[in-house]
């Protein structure tokens, strides 16, 4: 975990500061923080507790602060699919060999995954979930007054990235 950051997961690990469930609510005050960043954390999340999720990242958000969300991105792994590109999917040969098994078990990410996502499927949810303003992002580009909110930034060639203001 980098200086400065609170590393939170429901395992309690090496390098993890805060062990919670963000489901059933962090042990953080509200309006607290400038900004959070969640980085390949949400498809693990169900369906019914996405929202909610994402409203919980939105309570312990300072009025205009900021949620910068990276995310697998569907619609690329789709397309490195339809291209027939195996070399786009992180899926060694020795688990599975043809473009379409790496596809599956890539988005899948080996069973954990329980959402998939596009701009528009998370950018709709940020919305439900009562963030004022959305936004596209690029790999290490924020809109945000925080240039660090990148700093965890990574897997950018299979990735969509999101900021969602309070």
């Amino acid at each position: 975990t980098p200086e400065g950051w609170i590393n939170s997961d429901f395992k309690d690990e090496p390098g993890v500061n805060l062990v919670a469930d963000i489901s059933k609510g962090l042990p953080i005050e509200s309006d607290s923080l400038d900004y959070a960043v969640s980085i390949h954390s949400l498809p693990e999340i169900s369906y019914p507790d996405l929202v909610p999720t994402l409203a919980e990242l939105r309570r312990v958000l300072k009025p205009g602060g900021v949620l910068r969300v990276s995310l697998p991105d569907l619609d690329l792994g789709i397309a490195a699919y339809q291209r027939g590109d195996k070399d786009y999917f992180l899926i060694p040969d020795d688990e599975v060999k043809s473009v379409g098994a790496k596809f599956i078990v890539q988005m899948l990410w080996y069973g954990y995954t329980q959402l998939l996502f596009t701009h528009d499927f998370i950018i709709e949810m940020l919305e439900k979930a009562g963030f004022a303003k959305v936004d596209r992002c690029s790999h290490k580009v924020t809109r945000s007054a925080w240039p660090e909110i990148t700093d965890l930034d990574n897997r950018e060639a299979e990735s969509l990235f999101v900021e969602a203001t309070k």
